[in-house]
């Protein structure tokens, strides 16, 4: 049931690029073949510190024995194992509103368990469709960096991703050559989801190789990088604060920069970030020297911006 030696010592260099080596550190496992490689790949690279959790969203007829499932294989591989029952709320995209319950419950059990860093099993093949449905939906830079190998999951634990350079097909061998049987989750062909129409298409188009798709979302993340730093410096550069307000100096900046220099001023004085085009709508105000309240802020525009907090709204007058 252990990987091939040199597939285990490739994991555990992908692993303690994200992990400090030694750490505590949870795997979320579905019972899906990615998942179960990650599983077997993690168990045999740092046994003994490995933990494993399995959300049951409790949406299909046999979650529970699939979670089920996972906990016996986590018996055999000595690695310990709990089901976490969750209730995903009603809302606009089911796969969401599931996805952030799962996070949240992987979160909690991360910091009872005293696990530093929660690991998933997304893959090379899931960053090039991340980018295509992100292409699609007219993503910026950030989005195009796809899927990140590591980001916060609480103030305690990160998320990593440690499997990102590796096929799907590399991790499907793997399952199998370990005699397992993985589950089937029928959301993966169901048409309704626009992940399912990215993989039909790679699948279907010779040219549209995962692999150079996956290094365009690499590149995408360098530069995200770099702009990120360029904000950071133009803020520290073209910001006066004074006491509630900010007076910003926009001049010269490319509009990217001078976009991020609002969103830096909106997370200095503690105001929600706005999505994005009501962003880009304040942004052409203040361009156009106009006053617009946002977020609870009053944002004044012209040569130089100046965010402060928005006077209350007066309450309208009560009419018998």
């Amino acid at each position: 049931m252990i990987p091939d030696a040199a597939l285990v010592t490739r994991f555990a260099a992908d692993l303690d690029a994200l992990v400090t080596p030694g750490d505590r550190i949870g795997v979320a496992v579905s019972g899906g073949p990615d998942s179960l490689a990650l599983l077997l790949l993690a168990a045999a690279a740092r046994p003994g510190v490995i933990e494993a959790a399995t959300v049951d969203h409790g949406l299909r007829t046999g979650s529970a024995g699939e979670a089920g499932m996972v906990a016996h294989l986590c018996t055999e591989l000595g690695v310990p194992h709990a089901t976490l029952a969750v209730t995903v709320e009603p809302g606009a995209s089911l796969q969401a509103q599931a996805r952030m319950a799962r996070y949240q419950a992987l979160a909690l059990w991360a910091k009872d368990r005293g696990l530093t860093a929660i690991a998933t099993g997304h893959h090379l093949d899931d960053q090039a469709e991340t980018l295509l449905m992100r292409v699609a939906r007219g993503s910026g830079v950030g989005g195009l960096a796809g899927v990140q190998a590591s980001r916060p999951l609480s103030i305690s634990v990160q998320l990593v991703r440690p499997l990102l350079g590796w096929r799907r097909s590399e991790l499907t061998t793997i399952v199998a050559e370990a005699g397992l049987t993985p589950v089937d989750d029928p959301s993966n062909a169901d048409e309704r989801y626009d992940r399912t129409s990215a993989r039909a298409l790679l699948a279907s188009t010779e040219w549209l190789d995962p692999e150079r798709l996956a290094q365009v979302a690499a590149n995408a993340a360098d530069a995200e990088e770099a702009l990120a730093w360029s904000a950071a410096q133009a803020f520290e550069a073209r910001a006066d604060r004074s006491g509630e307000s900010i007076n910003l100096d926009p001049s010269g900046l490319p509009g990217e920069l001078r976009r991020r220099l609002l969103v830096t001023a909106f997370d200095a004085l503690g105001a929600e970030e706005p999505a994005g085009p009501a962003l880009m709508r304040a942004l052409e105000s203040l361009e156009a020297g106009e006053t617009v309240t946002l977020a609870g802020l009053k944002l004044e525009g012209g040569d130089h911006w100046r965010l402060s907090p928005a006077p209350p709204r007066r309450p309208r007058p009560f009419t018998p």
